[in-house]
């Protein structure tokens, strides 16, 4: 097929290759313009960008793509279906009508659960047992067209945001191939989405990631499972942030939610939260050992055991403990 292809991170740019491999007619790539990274603030180019490049595609990068200019340039150029993800701008319903086939966009949830920014990291920090691709019909809304074709994943127990981000990447180049192929032969059934089961979620920012103890220890698990890599969760230990990359839920703490790692379950067993340490404020230090601190919870108690203080490597916490033993305390105050 003749593809104008519309992306702009990691998860967009292995779309594209799947595209290029299965031998589709790539006529034209867009995505987001440049931008400033990293400390020193260089101009890089999306992971699309660079991709496309490779393969001397031509590249575009409006500003605005709904704009008169770019919508007369984009009706210039040929192809049978417009394929989006994760490209960052909506496209105006002039450009939806383009193509034969219209616009499909490769969504990383099962929707209508999780329309907008950042499904991946949501579905570990809420705890779901599936995520998944949806292939759907693009129309005027933001992920509310008909969905053309799914493929499940269950998510593992220690998944993290960025483990979980791998499997979908994979998952969604083989769902787009299957679902163009099956596009070809007349063979998708759109289905509308339930709206009544639509649920939205916003992009991730740094604020989210810090640690509200008063909540329950399994909450806070999977917020620090689902913001690895980024943006990553944390406290404030002594006035200096403190980025915690990996927890525990404490088995054997009062009121405990039975969700937490394979790895866990083999791990040594961290201190007894004793009937006064479980009382604690939310967020004191109650227990200590050579490879962890456990630190009480709203609901429970969260055994750190790797973590990584401001302007630091990340490290386990026997290492961390090795250099700031008495900044870990029991009893001191976490936030």
């Amino acid at each position: 097929m003749r593809i104008v292809f519309m992306g702009t991170p990691d998860f967009a740019a292995h779309c594209l290759q799947v595209l290029l491999d299965e031998g589709h007619e790539v006529t034209a790539v867009y995505t987001q313009p440049d931008k400033p990274k990293g400390r020193g603030k260089e101009v890089q180019a999306s992971p699309v960008k660079e991709l496309a490049l490779r393969y001397g595609l031509p590249v575009y990068q409006p500003k605005k793509i709904r704009a008169r200019e770019s919508v007369d340039e984009l009706r210039t150029i040929s192809a049978d279906i417009f394929v989006v993800a994760a490209f960052g701008q909506i496209l105006s319903q002039e450009i939806l009508d383009m193509p034969r086939y219209g616009c499909i966009n490769v969504h990383a949830s099962l929707l209508p659960k999780y329309r907008g920014a950042a499904p991946i990291q949501w579905a570990v920090i809420n705890g779901d047992t599936y995520s998944g691709v949806t292939i759907q019909q693009m129309n005027a809304g933001v992920d509310t067209g008909d969905i053309l074709y799914t493929r499940k994943y269950r998510l593992k127990e220690d998944e993290t945001g960025e483990s979980l981000f791998d499997a979908l990447t994979a998952l969604g180049g083989e769902a787009l191939k299957e679902a163009l192929r099956l596009l070809e032969q007349g063979k998708l059934e759109p289905v509308p989405q339930d709206e009544g089961d639509a649920t939205y979620v916003g992009k991730l920012t740094k604020e989210m990631g810090l640690l509200d103890f008063g909540k329950s220890a399994a909450a806070l698990e999977r917020l620090v499972r689902g913001l690895n890599s980024w943006p990553s969760a944390y406290t404030i230990l002594n006035g200096k942030q403190l980025k915690i990359w990996k927890a525990q839920v404490l088995p054997d703490a009062p009121g405990m939610s039975d969700i937490f790692t394979e790895g866990a379950k083999a791990a040594p067993k961290a201190c007894e939260v004793s009937g006064q340490d479980a009382a604690a404020a939310p967020g004191t230090i109650i227990a200590r050992d050579q490879e962890s601190f456990t630190v009480a919870c709203g609901e429970g108690a969260l055994r750190i055991l790797e973590v990584q203080l401001a302007g630091k490597k990340r490290m386990c916490v026997r290492e961390f403990l090795l250099g700031n033993a008495k900044a870990a305390e029991v009893g001191t105050k976490l936030g």
